[in-house]
């Protein structure tokens, strides 16, 4: 078991956990039980913490839901899992029809885009609202070659489980306010991560990236797209942190818009990938007017 003393006073929530196939998948429920449920959903090589910002305050008034992947932060950490974005899909599946979730705002980032996505279209009976932050839930031909040197055969696995360079790397690229992330933070960030067997899944996501038209994740991902014109007239809040180096601006956000020009979107610049380590006192402010506004039955 992860030890959270050290980061305690950043993450002081209550843990939940799920029993899956592949092994215990943790989860935050914070907030009345009986409220409208907000289900975050973290991306790589982040966790549950990625979100701990915002969790206390939405809980207020919300029930607030937020899990680690399987192979990430405080779930298990299988060694012979499969890690893809399909079964990443399924166990959050699994945990939205365990907690008999429904009218759910699904707010996303990173991965938790095609993830969150993926729940979506298969079940768009149960969705209220989005909330996208610097993510995609569709191809875009583009990778950075921060990104391209952890998909090398051996040298990448080396740097990304031997070296943890892909978390490490993440707290410089990912952000445009490195003051903020102090030593508590960046040991929060590292903790679940803390040698080669407990890296399997950040390895994993980065190989499940689908670059090819050959690559089994690229069915996934192209249904997913194919499935968006679901939610056209849903309530969507877009908020982009415009330094972003992964999910650029200019590469993603239009694609985003074209497939739902009704989106509320906010552009905040000098903000990196990790929007909610950056602007986490920007965005919250427009996430609750977004809720109480769009969705029947929140409040500020």
């Amino acid at each position: 078991m992860l030890n959270t003393a050290p980061f305690h006073h950043l993450y002081p929530f209550t843990s939940h956990w799920l029993d899956l196939d592949g092994g215990r998948y943790h989860y935050l429920d914070e907030g009345p039980r009986d409220a409208p449920p907000i289900l975050m959903l973290h991306g790589n090589p982040t966790w549950s913490f990625y979100y701990r910002t915002l969790i206390p305050d939405l809980a207020q008034h919300y029930r607030v839901i937020v899990p680690d992947h399987l192979g990430c932060g405080l779930s298990d950490k299988p060694p012979d899992y499969a890690y893809t974005l399909e079964h990443h899909i399924h166990n959050a599946e699994r945990l939205i029809a365990a907690l008999r979730l429904t009218e759910i705002t699904l707010m996303v980032h990173d991965w938790g885009g095609a993830i969150g996505m993926g729940c979506a279209v298969r079940h768009p009976e149960l969705m209220a609202a989005f909330v996208i932050l610097n993510t995609s839930a569709f191809f875009v031909p583009r990778l950075p070659w921060r990104i391209k040197i952890c998909r090398i055969p051996v040298i990448g696995e080396f740097l990304v489980r031997g070296l943890n360079g892909f978390v490490r790397a993440a707290q410089i690229f990912a952000t445009s306010q490195p003051k903020r992330l102090t030593h508590d933070v960046r040991a929060g960030y590292c903790a679940p991560y803390n040698s080669w067997q407990n890296r399997v899944a950040v390895h994993r996501f980065v190989q499940d990236i689908p670059m090819s038209p050959k690559h089994p994740t690229r069915m996934t991902l192209d249904a997913i797209e194919a499935g968006l014109g679901h939610f056209r007239n849903h309530p969507m809040l877009i908020l982009w942190g415009d330094d972003d180096f992964c999910f650029t601006t200019r590469h993603f956000l239009p694609k985003w818009r074209a497939h739902f020009p009704a989106a509320e979107v906010h552009v905040l610049p000098h903000v990196g990938h990790y929007i909610v380590e950056d602007a986490h006192e920007q965005i919250l402010p427009i996430i609750k007017d977004f809720l109480a506004a769009k969705t029947p039955g929140h409040e500020k």
